[in-house]
């Protein structure tokens, strides 16, 4: 069985230390051919972006493309917003749940499926209080202790 093959373009790390992830979604984004290109040429940033719900579509917003290298007057404006493409089963389900109290919606990676289309995974997250963040570092710290532990015991 042959694997899928995805190339990577941009990944959010942040989100994963400031939210708890509950549900991951793949949607389809609508884009421009140089944005297309410029995203090829790995031109992308993820770090505020943030998706709304408005009148029953899915928008990201303060997603960064870098205006394509050669596109001249064909490129668009790098910071617009950008329609995401979901079943409308799915945005209803979303609607629902992101009316809930401290539930958002967060992409979390864009990458080129088989196919060479650009999809967005984003993720129905709960936003972390200061204190669940300080505990995820020392249960971090504390298991790479015991891996180093083990390692050295091993030996």
């Amino acid at each position: 069985m042959m694997a899928q093959q995805t190339k990577l373009i941009a990944k959010n790390r942040r989100a994963f230390h400031d939210y708890e992830i509950v549900e991951t979604y793949e949607a389809g984004i609508v884009l421009t051919g140089t944005e297309v290109c410029s995203l090829r040429e790995n031109n992308c940033q993820l770090t505020d972006c943030f998706a709304l719900i408005r009148n029953n579509e899915v928008w990201l917003n303060n997603l960064h493309i870098a205006p394509y290298s050669h596109g001249n007057i064909a490129n668009v404006d790098p910071d617009r917003k950008r329609k995401l493409l979901l079943h409308r089963r799915e945005i209803r389900t979303l609607t629902q749940k992101t009316q809930e109290k401290g539930m958002a919606l967060v992409p979390l990676k864009i990458y080129f499926d088989q196919n060479s289309r650009v999809k967005v995974e984003i993720a129905l997250a709960r936003g972390k209080k200061l204190y669940d963040k300080r505990a995820a570092m020392a249960e971090r710290d504390s298991k790479r202790e015991i891996e180093r532990a083990l390692k050295q015991r091993y030996r």
